[in-house]
């Protein structure tokens, strides 16, 4: 099962730079006292709720994040959001001007995933093989969230993509180490 951190696609992410990991994205003020909603990004309630340094980079302008600690955080969860207190935002006006800002981690930071557990940010761009032929099918371009998690897979040497189902009796292997799943898809599911 994959969970979410993925990559921030808009900063830096190469050998001579810090790589982040986007968790979510303040999407308005909440209260008077400066606290500010957060809607994750991130499988991992740690991120909005244990206190300790994040990075904010607001939607537009600066590239390079700028560290903020925080203080407390709560989910709520009719809402699907977190309440976050960041250090020195104490007013509503200061928490207003954040909407739209992303809220990241170093990417080193990654919690110890379960047995079956998968970053998802580690399965993009991954072969996909055929676990009986051992040919090349294609690779991973996406998650999709249907019931089940749904591996997009481009196919190999076109622009077509497919679907399937993230189980363990279609995708019996994952090596993230060598960039590799294989699948046992259904008949039909493969262009011949």
């Amino acid at each position: 099962m994959p969970v979410s951190d993925s990559l921030s696609p808009d900063l830096p992410n190469d050998d001579t730079s810090e790589e982040w990991l986007e968790v979510g994205t303040i999407v308005g003020a909440h209260g008077l006292n400066g606290e500010v909603k957060v809607y994750p990004d991130s499988d991992f309630p740690e991120r909005f709720t244990q206190p300790g340094p994040r990075w904010l980079v607001p939607p537009i302008g600066a590239s390079t994040p700028e560290e903020i600690q925080l203080i407390r955080g709560r989910f709520v969860e009719r809402k699907g959001i977190y309440v976050v207190k960041l250090a020195n935002v104490n007013f509503r006006d200061q928490s207003e001007a954040l909407k739209g800002t992303k809220l990241l981690v170093r990417s080193n930071d990654r919690p110890t995933l379960a047995e079956g557990e998968y970053y998802l940010s580690d399965l993009i761009g991954i072969t996909v093989v055929d676990h009986q032929t051992q040919a090349v099918v294609g690779s991973v371009v996406s998650l999709a969230s249907a019931g089940n998690d749904l591996l997009e897979i481009q196919l190999a040497d076109t622009t077509k993509t497919i679907l399937l189902p993230f189980v363990s009796a279609l995708v019996p292997i994952v090596d993230i180490e060598r960039k590799r799943i294989e699948i046992t898809p259904p008949k039909g599911l493969i262009p011949e």
